[in-house]
């Protein structure tokens, strides 16, 4: 089994795409956002218009950074419970399996002495 966490795995090459992808899916809705912004400000000269508009999409990627962070944070953490819970239920597991096979197996053995 291969660890899509690998470097130079296949997944983590459609991970860096996909989230460069996403990032400039982003932007794109920033800038967009940003024209809206201005464009009800019809008083605002060229100059202050590109001011705004950049102040805006500065403002708003800095967010959306921010918000990416505290996923990112979230999900490494809820990976780590997961880990930890599926490594005990494993080990449950396993207990319970070799304690059902011990018995069976002392069950046998007083069968067969009697």
């Amino acid at each position: 089994m291969r660890d899509e966490q690998t470097p130079g795995a296949g997944g983590d090459l459609a991970n860096q795409a996909e989230g460069y992808l996403l990032w400039q899916a982003t932007i794109a809705e920033a800038e967009q956002r940003a024209r809206e912004f201005t464009d009800r400000m019809d008083w605002l000269t060229t100059s202050q218009r590109h001011e705004v508009e950049r102040h805006h999409i500065e403002d708003s990627l800095r967010r959306a950074r921010q918000d990416l962070e505290r996923v990112a944070a979230r999900c490494r953490s809820l990976r780590g419970e997961y880990e930890r819970r599926y490594r005990s239920l494993r080990l449950r597991c396993a207990g319970w399996t070799l304690a059902v096979c011990a018995a069976a197996v002392l069950t046998a053995a007083v069968s067969l002495i009697r």
